[in-house]
C-alpha cells in the first residue's frame, strides 16, 4: 500500500515540481515516520513550493508561517485572551495548530520564537498558560532555511537541529529539467490547482504500515554502530544522538516501504545515514579547515563500519 500510495503521491507532486524524484521520496519517508523536515538551500531552487505541493497532496490542514525577527512564541502557539462577553479566557490556536506546518525561513526568527516549536514538535502538543493542547494527526514541521545569507539570521541550535529527522537539499536542476519549468509555469502556476491524492486517514494507516516493516536483528545492530561511529571519529566533536539512531532505523524502514519492500537492507541504511546524520553533526574546528564536510565524514563511516552479510 505505501508504494502505490508513495507513487501517486510523488507523480501529483512532479505536476509542480520538476523531476527530483529522490529529493520526494525523501520527503514522503518524513511523513511515514512522523517526523519533521529542514530544506535548506539557496534562494530560489523551490523549497517552499515542495513543502506546498506536498502539504496540498496529503490533503491535510496547512498553515505558513514567515519567520521574522519579531516574531513572538504566541504568534507561533497562539495565546489566550479574555472574553468579555463570556467572561473567561479562551484559547485563540495559533498556525501550529494544523497538520502540516511551513516554518518560512526559521533561521531568521529569535532563538526564543524558534523554541516555540520545540513542544509541537517533539510531543505534539502546545501548552499555553498551563493548559496543555494536542496538535491534529498527522503533524509535519517543514522548515527552510537559506545557508548562505547570514546577515540578520539566529542559526538553529544544536537541541532544534536534532528534531529534524531529514535534512533535504534541492539542488539546481538539470538543463533539461530548468527548461521544462519554463514550459510548464509558461502560461500559469499549476500550484493552486493541485489537488489532495490522500486523507489524513490514510496516512496514519501508512505510517501504521511502516512501523511493521521488518528489520532483521544484524541491520539493527548495524544501524547503531553507524550512529556510534559518529561519536568516536576524532574529527567529530558531538556525534549522532540516541534519538538519531532511532531516525535512521525508521527512516531506513520509510525508505524500504516507498521502494516497495517490507523488509529493511544495509543499502537503505547507507542511504538514509548522510539524511539522517549530517546536520546533527559538529565537526572538529581543525577538520573544517582541512575543509572536511560532514557528508564527507559519513561516507567515511558508511565505508568503514562492517556491513552485515547473510551467512
Amino acid at each position: 500500500m505505501i508504494a502505490d500510495s508513495a507513487r501517486t503521491l510523488r507523480e501529483n507532486i512532479q505536476k509542480v515540481i520538476v523531476g527530483k524524484d529522490d529529493v520526494i521520496n525523501l520527503a514522503l519517508v518524513v511523513v511515514l515516520c512522523e517526523g519533521h523536515i529542514l530544506l535548506e538551500d539557496v534562494p530560489g531552487i523551490g523549497k517552499t513550493t515542495l513543502a506546498r505541493a506536498l502539504a496540498s497532496s496529503l490533503g491535510c490542514s496547512f498553515h505558513r508561517i514567515q519567520f521574522t525577527p519579531d516574531l513572538l512564541p504566541s504568534d507561533v502557539t497562539g495565546l489566550s485572551w479574555f472574553n468579555q462577553k463570556k467572561q473567561e479566557f479562551e484559547f485563540r490556536p495559533g498556525p501550529v495548530m494544523s497538520q502540516v506546518v511551513l516554518a518560512d525561513e526559521i533561521n531568521r526568527a529569535t532563538p526564543r520564537t524558534q523554541s516555540a516549536l520545540l513542544e509541537a514538535m517533539q510531543e505534539r502538543q502546545v501548552t499555553s498558560n498551563g493548559v496543555t493542547h494536542p496538535l491534529p494527526r498527522p503533524f509535519l514541521v517543514m522548515a527552510t532555511q537559506n545557508p548562505v545569507e547570514l546577515e540578520g539570521t539566529f542559526p538553529l541550535p544544536e537541541a532544534q537541529i536534532d528534531r529534524f529527522l531529514l535534512r533535504i537539499l534541492i539542488g539546481y536542476p538539470s538543463e533539461t529539467e530548468e527548461q521544462a519549468i519554463l514550459e510548464r509555469f509558461r502560461l500559469s502556476d499549476p500550484l493552486p490547482d493541485l489537488q489532495p491524492v490522500t486523507t489524513p486517514e490514510q496516512i496514519i494507516a501508512m505510517q501504521n504500515e511502516r512501523r511493521q516493516v521488518r528489520v532483521e536483528a544484524t541491520v539493527r545492530d548495524y544501524v547503531v554502530r553507524v550512529a556510534r561511529a559518529t561519536r568516536q571519529h576524532p574529527e567529530i566533536n558531538l556525534g549522532a544522538s540516541p534519538r538519531a539512531t532511532l531516525g535512521l532505523y525508521q527512516a531506513s524502514q520509510g525508505w524500504a516501504a516507498v521502494q516497495g519492500r517490507d523488509y529493511v537492507i544495509p543499502d537503505d541504511v547507507k542511504y538514509m545515514a548522510p539524511h539522517v546524520l549530517t546536520h546533527r553533526l559538529m565537526i572538529d574546528p581543525q577538520a573544517q579547515l582541512r575543509g572536511r564536510q560532514p557528508h564527507e565524514l559519513i561516507t567515511d563511516i558508511v565505508d568503514t563500519v562492517p556491513v552485515p552479510v547473510e551467512g
